[in-house]
């Protein structure tokens, strides 16, 4: 078996049932199943039948606990479009849109880590990434301003990921790819420069979580009929360290 069919063997299946072709373009109307490890959206919900004393007691004589509650601050979620893309003997790609349809990430990051390592890493089902920043040096910097960041992978230091700017290349990439919402395929060789080796991409709907100005993340959603894949990416500044 050749790399690139191995890749294709494990990268694949990812986001496309067995029996799809080699990349997807759809749009589903159905609820998403969210397995990766960021806020619950699947508690049930409360009951809020009341009577109206009930109602005039509560607000009477709010309990401590209560007060605390509705006192502390709630992260903010959004739902973003995310591709991982690179050739495969080449650096990954990491890309946030906030619309398909725009041509200019908000974020795009190159790791360190290599396409057919990340590969190995998805065989497992778990993939978590933290790029850690350092407040002592852009301590004001926005967090997603930050140009250099530590990269872990699933708890391994790998070496420094990097901001960049969209290049006229990845623009184009984006908008071949634009009407696709959840896919993955390879690209032909030499698409959009002279380089000979294919581009291999998955794109997904990813949950965006803001717990504030040093914390953010992006959890993969996956389709209800593909098998299961967990992936989060962390954006964490702090001086004094984080759990990995």
């Amino acid at each position: 078996m050749t790399k690139i069919d191995a890749l294709r063997r494990y990268l694949l299946p990812c986001f496309c049932p067995a029996a799809a072709a080699t990349t997807v373009a759809h749009t589903t109307h159905t609820t998403k199943k969210r397995l990766s490890t960021s806020l619950r959206d699947d508690l049930p919900e409360n009951d809020n039948s009341q009577s109206p004393n009930d109602d005039d007691q509560d607000s009477r004589s709010p309990s401590p606990a209560a007060a605390a509650t509705a006192a502390q601050p709630r992260p903010s979620k959004s739902m973003v479009i995310g591709t991982i893309f690179g050739h495969r003997r080449g650096h990954v790609w990491f890309c946030i849109q906030h619309d398909r349809l725009s041509f200019k990430p908000f974020l795009l990051l190159e790791f360190p880590i290599l396409t057919h390592q990340l590969v190995n890493e998805m065989r497992f089902g778990l993939v978590r990434i933290a790029l850690e920043g350092d407040r002592s040096d852009l301590g004001h910097c926005p967090l997603r301003s930050v140009p250099v960041w530590t990269m872990y992978c699933n708890g391994r230091k790998l070496g420094f990921a990097a901001r960049r700017k969209a290049s006229d290349r990845v623009r184009l990439m984006l908008k071949t790819m634009q009407s696709t919402t959840v896919g993955a395929g390879v690209m032909p060789s030499g698409f959009g420069s002279s380089d000979s080796e294919e581009i291999m991409y998955m794109r997904a709907n990813y949950e965006h979580v803001v717990g504030n100005a040093d914390s953010e993340s992006f959890h993969l959603i996956n389709p209800d009929e593909c098998p299961g894949q967990e992936l989060s990416v962390f954006l964490l500044r702090s001086t004094n360290g984080v759990s990995h």
